[in-house]
C-alpha cells in the first residue's frame, strides 16, 4: 500500500499552471516545510517535502494555500527521474496529493473578527460583561 499523510507548513506560496487541452486542469506544486519528530543535535529539524496536486485539489491550493499556513496532505507518493541538461541522471520523489484540508484558522485580518482576537496560543479572551451562566463549561 503506498499511502501518506502529512502535517506541514507551506515553504512558499503554490506554483500554478493548467494543462493544455479542450479541458484545462488546473496543476499545483508546493512543498510542505514537515518537523521530524525526533531531532538530534546538528541536524536538520524538518523535511520538504515536494507535493503535486491536479484538478479540483490544485484549485483548491490556488485559492487559499499560502506562505506559511499549516496544511494536512493526504496522497501517495511516486518517485521518477529526468535527465538534466548536463546529462545526469536527477532522481524525484514527490507526494501526489489525493486530498489537503487547512491545519490552522484563517490569518488575522481575514475578516473574521473572532479569529482575530485571538492570543498567540489560539486562546480568545472573553469580553467584558458576559454573564457567567452563558459560558459552556460552568
Amino acid at each position: 500500500m503506498n499511502h501518506v499523510v502529512l502535517n506541514g507548513r507551506l515553504v512558499r506560496d503554490p506554483e500554478i499552471r493548467y494543462s493544455q487541452g479542450e479541458k484545462p486542469m488546473a496543476v499545483a506544486k508546493y512543498t510542505l516545510a514537515v518537523d521530524r519528530r525526533y531531532k538530534k543535535e546538528g541536524e536538520q529539524t524538518a523535511d520538504f517535502i515536494r507535493c503535486i496536486s491536479f484538478g479540483k485539489n490544485a484549485e483548491f491550493a490556488e485559492k487559499y494555500m499560502t506562505q506559511g499556513r499549516k496544511f494536512a496532505v493526504e496522497g501517495s507518493i511516486q518517485t521518477g527521474s529526468y535527465q538534466n541538461k548536463d546529462g545526469q541522471t536527477v532522481y524525484t520523489t514527490d507526494v501526489i496529493v489525493n486530498g489537503q484540508d487547512f491545519c490552522d484558522s484563517k490569518p488575522a485580518g481575514s475578516g473574521n473578527s473572532a479569529e482575530a482576537a485571538t492570543d498567540s496560543e489560539g486562546f480568545m479572551s472573553i469580553p467584558d460583561g458576559v454573564e457567567d451562566e452563558g459560558l459552556p463549561f460552568n
